[in-house]
């Protein structure tokens, strides 16, 4: 059954042995073991095994190891591209339970590496709507933007924590016990992680206050905390392009962070390069919904809006609709109408930072410097609603 050079062949006859050869077949067996633990005495070609020695089940473990690493570069082509200092390890991100459904995703709460934080996940390219082409350039424009993100350090600005410009290993709690984690997760989507704000939105703050509004102090406060923040992403030529109240949110200490950067980017050399209704209306700058190109004063104007409504703790054009309001800002020039009772310095920036040209807009940095200015040692906020049932902070001034 042995061969000359010692090695076993690979069929194993069914004939009867004695103990010598079987004692001849175990020495045999030895050497083979001491051989291809060592492989220093056997060349491939003379390399042989007993089939009945081969665990078959081991391999197969392996092979599945193998195809499954094989397929999940397949799913994810940006796994061969070389990891940025911004990727996230997904095993270390724990995500518990929905916080809101937005534009361009939805944003949960969760844990990662032990800190709390907000994921939002932005299901690009299998929306039925994008093609590919589309996909392909929404996510380089990302990774370009991410990579700007997560260099940036200021106090009014969220914290960016980490990205994953794939998700198909990221674990998202089922709706019911019924669900499988990944059914409504698109294989192709992107992954944000954000430090998480307990305070809430500022839109919501101001709704809660609707009735006994803000005291001119807080009032400025937060116009500082927003404008700041707004001047510092200019500083790093960023457009956020969806200012809005219900996109800055507030700490337990009640500072102000802007937050939900799913529209920013970069601001491009060329104003032209820049263009398309990005935003939200009401907030959105009259060259943004007249289809011109735009840059970062676009962010002014929504700002102006954001500090009207800071004021006001109200609604801007809230009897108006989208298409009414789109036509009448573009067309008429239609602006939220500042009440008689807002000092005539704040009443100013307002009228500065929406003003029709983009050109004539002061930069933010100048509108920090304006609000500092401010004087709030003499009061000048609204009047609560259940102390002045009269107040006529919106009625027509006289002939």
């Amino acid at each position: 059954m042995a061969s000359s050079n010692g090695v076993v062949a690979g069929t194993v006859e069914k004939t009867e042995k004695s103990d010598g050869n079987e004692g001849e077949a175990a020495r045999q067996d030895k050497a083979l073991g001491s051989k291809v633990k060592g492989q220093g005495n056997l060349s491939s070609k003379d390399l042989y095994f007993r089939a009945d020695k081969i665990d078959f089940k081991s391999w197969d473990l392996q092979l599945e190891k193998h195809l499954s690493k094989v397929w999940s570069r397949g799913r994810e082509v940006d796994d061969d591209v070389k990891k940025e200092e911004w990727d996230i390890d997904l095993a270390k991100l724990d995500i518990r339970h929905v916080l809101a459904h937005g534009t361009y995703g939805t944003v949960y709460r969760g844990v990662y590496d032990g800190q709390d934080v907000a994921v939002k996940v932005l299901d690009w390219g299998e929306d039925g709507v994008a093609t590919a082409a589309e996909a392909a350039a929404l996510r380089a424009s990302f990774r370009q933007e991410v990579a700007v993100w997560h260099k940036l350090d200021h106090p009014n600005v969220t914290k960016f924590v980490g990205a994953s410009m794939g998700t198909s290993n990221l674990k998202i709690p089922p709706k019911n016990a019924t669900d499988e984690d990944h059914a409504s997760l698109p294989s192709r989507a992107c992954c944000v992680v954000v430090e998480y704000i307990p305070g809430g939105t500022l839109k919501n703050f101001l709704i809660r206050n609707r009735r006994k509004k803000l005291a001119y102090k807080v009032v400025i406060q937060l116009a500082l905390d927003l404008s700041r923040g707004l001047s510092y992403l200019h500083s790093k030529k960023i457009v956020h392009r969806d200012v809005k109240t219900e996109n800055m949110l507030l700490d337990a200490q009640r500072t102000l962070k802007i937050a939900d950067f799913g529209v920013a980017r970069v601001e491009a050399q060329n104003p032209r390069d820049m263009t398309g209704e990005t935003g939200t209306l009401g907030y959105m700058a009259p060259e943004v919904l007249d289809g011109k190109p735009y840059n970062r004063k676009c962010d002014v104007y929504s700002f102006g809006i954001c500090l009207w409504e800071i004021y006001c703790c109200d609604m801007p054009y809230a009897d108006l609709s989208f298409v009414e309001v789109s036509s009448a800002v573009v067309r008429q020039n239609l602006r939220p109408e500042i009440p008689r009772c807002c000092p005539h310095s704040l009443a100013s920036i307002m009228r500065k930072c929406w003003d029709a040209n983009p050109e004539k807009r002061p930069d933010m940095d100048e509108v920090v410097k304006l609000l500092e200015a401010v004087d709030t040692t003499k009061g000048g906020g609204m009047i609560p609603e259940d102390q002045a049932p009269g107040c006529f902070c919106f009625a027509p001034r006289g002939p």
